[in-house]
């Protein structure tokens, strides 16, 4: 059974960081494209970061030099650390992977595991 499980979410001012884990299971974590997408009240899911089984990085153009995506093989983990937040950056956090494909890593509904989720807010 795949699991991904987010962590790391909560409440922080402008200009603070947190860093969000994702601890996968039942999947070969270091075979898959792994991604961080975002969901604000209203507004659609939207990639913030993935990241290659080769280690290849990729960010949304809101998010770069703030935000660092990265993988951890031995212990099935993705972590996202995010420096200087903004108010804009407040949403649900979602941790997802899939099998390669010709999709970019920004579509979605390329993604065949999502976790349930990790709510972030950024007051200012």
């Amino acid at each position: 059974q795949v699991q991904l499980v987010e962590s790391g979410g909560g409440s922080v001012q402008a200009g603070g960081s947190l860093r969000l884990s994702c601890a996968a299971s039942g999947l070969t974590f270091s075979s898959l494209d792994m991604g961080w997408f975002r969901q604000a009240p209203g507004k659609e899911r939207e990639g913030v970061a993935g990241i290659t089984p080769g280690g290849t990085t990729y960010y949304a153009d809101s998010v770069k030099g703030r935000f660092t995506i990265s993988k951890d093989n031995a212990k099935n983990t993705l972590h996202l650390q995010m420096n200087r937040l903004k108010p804009e950056d407040t949403a649900m956090y979602y941790c997802a992977a899939k099998y390669g494909g010709v999709y970019p890593w920004t579509y979605s509904r390329a993604y065949n595991f999502w976790g349930q989720g990790t709510q972030v807010t950024v007051s200012s």
